[in-house]
């Protein structure tokens, strides 16, 4: 008899599924593989410049400095005596064509720079404020020569490496 119960309990037992839970994990990974793999490359032509209009970032170069050597001096007026004025000036540019022409001209913006000195008053250039206008006015005369041989000012700064009044 207890053969008959455990044959009953045999037959009336069903086959053991088997879990889906492996499946569910392989179909997710696969599809977040699927997301990552397509957001990645949506991405990736939508940064790609010329596309669509967009123009590309443009990526700061290096700094250029270009020496104005030797050091300008010129006299200057001043209301009772004779004035001299030293002045060691360099140019920076982020653009290579700018300092090549600005070497090209070399005569040409130091003979700007020389009127644009010698024409000074000493009371006004004797305080920051004169120094700085001066200083804007010989890097709008400089960027003037560049632009008139390059077709762009080229030149981001003029900067006195040194200032010395007498």
């Amino acid at each position: 008899m207890v053969d008959e119960e455990q044959a009953g309990e045999v037959a009336d037992a069903t086959p053991e599924r088997r879990s889906r839970k492996p499946l569910v994990i392989a179909v997710s990974v696969a599809l977040l593989l699927a997301l990552g793999i397509g957001g990645y490359v949506w991405q990736s032509r939508q940064s790609v410049p010329g596309k669509a209009g967009k123009a590309a970032p443009k990526v700061a170069q290096a700094e250029l400095y270009l020496p104005l050597d030797p050091a300008f001096v010129v006299n200057f007026r001043d209301a009772g005596s004779l004035r001299y004025l030293q002045v060691g000036v360099t140019l920076m540019s982020h653009d290579p064509a700018a300092i090549e022409v600005a070497k090209a001209a070399d005569p040409v913006i130091r003979d700007a720079l020389v009127a644009l000195f010698s024409n000074q008053d000493f009371a006004i250039i004797g305080d920051a404020a004169g120094r700085q206008k001066l200083q804007a006015d010989a890097l709008a005369a400089v960027r003037k020569i560049v632009k008139a041989r390059l077709g762009r000012p080229g030149v981001d700064a003029l900067y006195f490496t040194s200032f010395v009044m007498q």
